[in-house]
Order: structure tokens, then sequence, then C-alpha cells
């Protein structure tokens, strides 16, 4: 998935002048980042006890999904719907697995009812990892609304958040993970672009 994203990437920037070894160059530099960045926010993870990740594709967290999936620490569940995440890791603490919720904002936007019927009446807490589409550098105008209304809608529902907004922030991952415990509700980590592609 991942591969196809870089090609349209390198036709986009051949068909803007830039030269075939250029374009392979930010390629190279842009597959680089984002999979140490993917290791680092994996390695986080296992460190917390975080044994299941369940995630719906975002092509900011492409790399990240593929990290997960190819790692025997990890059980990596593809889910359909983000309510599904949802549900499966709610479920996962009743049996004690740590689990990683992962998916878009706009995914996230979906999942309200499924938070507040679940995890707020029956005190289940929950790491979730959403990307931080619509800020300022967001060049998808179709995410822009994500940007206006994602985090006031997360503080009215009473949900911590964690922006992840430089490497050095990945760990606090592990912060969010306890929290959760401690609080027994979600928490939500919010991954910019920069820190996902390695930038940050």
């Amino acid at each position: 998935m991942s591969t196809f994203s870089l090609r349209c990437l390198a036709d986009f920037r051949f068909s803007n002048g830039h030269s075939p070894d250029r374009t392979q160059t930010l390629m190279t530099n842009l597959t680089n980042g984002a999979e140490a960045a993917a290791e680092r926010v994996a390695e986080a993870a296992a460190a917390c006890g975080i044994t299941l990740i369940a995630s719906l594709p975002d092509g900011w967290i492409t790399p990240l999904i593929a990290r997960f999936a190819s790692d025997a620490r990890f059980r990596h569940v593809a889910v359909n719907r983000e309510e599904s995440a949802i549900g499966l890791c709610s479920g996962a603490f009743l049996s004690g697995v740590g689990s990683f919720a992962l998916m878009g904002a706009s995914g996230f936007l979906t999942c309200i009812y499924a938070i507040t019927k679940i995890n707020y009446t029956y005190q289940i807490p929950l790491l979730i990892g959403i990307t931080l589409r619509g800020r300022p550098g967001d060049g998808a105008k179709f995410h822009q609304s994500n940007g206006l209304y994602l985090e006031p809608i997360i503080a009215t529902l009473g949900i911590p958040f964690v922006p992840i907004e430089r490497g050095a922030d990945i760990a606090r991952i592990a912060t969010a993970y306890r929290h959760s415990r401690v609080m027994s509700r979600p928490v939500v980590v919010g991954f910019t672009r920069e820190v996902l592609r390695g930038e940050a």
C-alpha cells in the first residue's frame, strides 16, 4: 500500500519538473523517515505491554500499520469500521490484553456513540491513536473540517488528548496508555504528519 502511495508521489513530482533522480531521493527519504517513526511508535507500544492493534487505513499511517502488521510482538487486526476497533480493543481489555485502536481523524469522529456507550458506561480504558488531519500544512481540502472540529469535540467529550507533535513526544504514548488505565476511560494520542514522516 505504501509503495502505491509513493509511486503516485513519484508521478506527481516527475510531472512537476523534478528529475527522476531527485524524485527517487525524495521517495527514499520519505520512506526512511516514515519507517523510522513507525519503528519508534511500535517500540513505545510494545514497552507498554500492548499486543493487539486494531486499525483502519489512512494515508498518513500506512507505514505505521505495515510496521505493526509485520511485527511478531503484535496481533494486528484490520477492521472494516472504526467502531469495530473500539469494540475489539474494549473486549481485549476485559480479557487482559493491552490494545491500541489506530485510525484517521475523520474515522475517530464516527466513534462518538461507541466510545460513550461502551467505554464511558462500563469504564473501559482504551488508547486511541489518530491522525491530526486538517491542521495547517495538510493540503487536503476535504480534511480541513477535521482541523476545525476535532480537538474541540475531543475536549467536549472530556477525553484526555495527547498530541504527538515531535519525535520526542512519541514516548508520551506510555503516559497516555497508563492514564487510560488510571481513569478507566479512553485517551487519544494524535499524530502530526511531520511526526509520522519522521520530519519532526
